[in-house]
């Protein structure tokens, strides 16, 4: 009896086996294909069927490809699809945060509004904005920037987004595909680079001096050009490393990014603000100090830079806020986070335990001398 059990768990571990790695394996885009990694058990009919909704088209999948055997796909082969072969349909992003001043398309932007494609978000120099895409992905657009999301979609039959963002000015940072489900294409285009995701979590920069990438988690490829010219060979660039492109479009170098900071317990300054110690990270030339609601950083209020490790930084109101701290080096790369919690202002309650209105929508706190 314990022999056909066994040999009942034997072969429930077994179909269990097989079916996790028959899973899809979403991989990313690369120029104007759709990368899918082949697992075991993939077969060109099933790729065509899920991917461009129609069986025939396995036929131009083995030719686009160059499949000799298409019966004996080989395991891990980054298969292209064409992106043109696959039915999209519209998917907006959602306001899920917004901090001081931010625009989109002209008009005041507020949390729950809906972005549709071929949008304009602006924020001021005080202003942060987090979207949330259809697939859970969210994108953090800090202070100072201007970014137009091209395309938004969706595939058709599947949870993969198809989402195009063109920095202006300033930067993204992104949390792409939370839940594991792959990347359809995650593009964000600079004038002298484009990054590809591969699902990961990633920041894009674009300045006067040109381009960084730094990632996070995950991999992504990075392809730098001069302004108004072709694409080059793919780059690279895994997780833990970033990618520094001059605005002429040549590289300026990929290197690893610097460590987080060792920050001390966050101490009151006097005046409402605070501050953390901490010893200067070897190669940096300036330290990032950005405020957030959550420790995630997908909730931003504020960020300055520090030309040394003597930082300060404070809350807009009451409540629990995290400080993140990264070191910045000479090719403009922001390293790894360092987060640390503190408490925000002290507010001015009443005996019942409510908070005093300032009269202007806000409420009075009380500053520390």
């Amino acid at each position: 009896m314990s022999r056909c059990r066994a040999l009942s768990s034997l072969a429930l571990l077994c179909c269990l086996t097989v079916s996790g790695v028959a899973h899809s394996q979403p991989a990313g885009a690369l120029g104007d294909d759709f990368i899918y990694r082949i697992r075991q058990g993939d077969t060109l009919i099933e790729l065509a069927t899920q991917y461009t909704r129609n069986q025939a088209n396995w036929t131009q999948l083995q030719t686009v490809n160059k499949v000799d055997k298409p019966e004996q796909l080989p395991i891990g082969l980054e298969l292209r699809i064409p992106l043109s072969m696959i039915p999209v349909r519209p998917a907006p992003a959602r306001v899920v945060h917004v901090s001081g001043q931010a625009n989109m398309d002209g008009k005041a932007l507020q949390a729950g509004a809906s972005v549709s494609e071929g949008s304009t978000v602006v924020t001021s120099a005080n202003g942060f904005v987090t979207l949330e895409l259809a697939d859970g992905s969210k994108l953090t657009l800090p202070a100072g920037g201007a970014v137009e999301l091209s395309r938004l979609r969706q595939f058709e039959g599947t949870a993969l987004t198809d989402s195009v963002i063109n920095v202006q000015r300033g930067g993204v940072e992104s949390t792409v595909a939370p839940t594991g489900q792959g990347v359809g294409r995650f593009e964000i285009r600079t004038p002298v680079a484009v990054t590809g995701v591969r699902g990961t979590r990633f920041r894009v920069q674009s300045g006067a001096g040109g381009v960084q990438s730094e990632v996070l988690e995950g991999s992504v490829r990075l392809q730098a050009h001069a302004p108004g010219t072709e694409l080059t060979k793919p780059v690279a660039v895994a997780r833990g490393y970033g990618a520094a492109v001059r605005n002429d479009g040549s590289m300026a170098g990929v290197r690893q990014l610097l460590a987080a900071p060792e920050l001390g317990q966050p101490t009151r300054r006097g005046g409402g603000a605070w501050t953390s110690a901490f010893a200067p990270v070897p190669g940096a030339q300036s330290y990032l100090v950005r405020v957030s609601r959550d420790a995630e950083g997908a909730l931003p209020v504020s960020s300055e830079s520090f030309a040394a490790n003597d930082i300060q930084f404070r809350a807009p109101g009451p409540g629990t806020y995290y400080v993140s701290v990264r070191a910045v080096d000479e090719l403009g790369l922001r390293g790894q986070d360092a987060v640390a919690m503190f408490e925000g202002a002290n507010q001015l309650m009443t005996s019942s335990g409510l908070g005093v209105s300032s009269g202007s929508g806000g409420f009075i706190t009380l500053t520390e001398y």
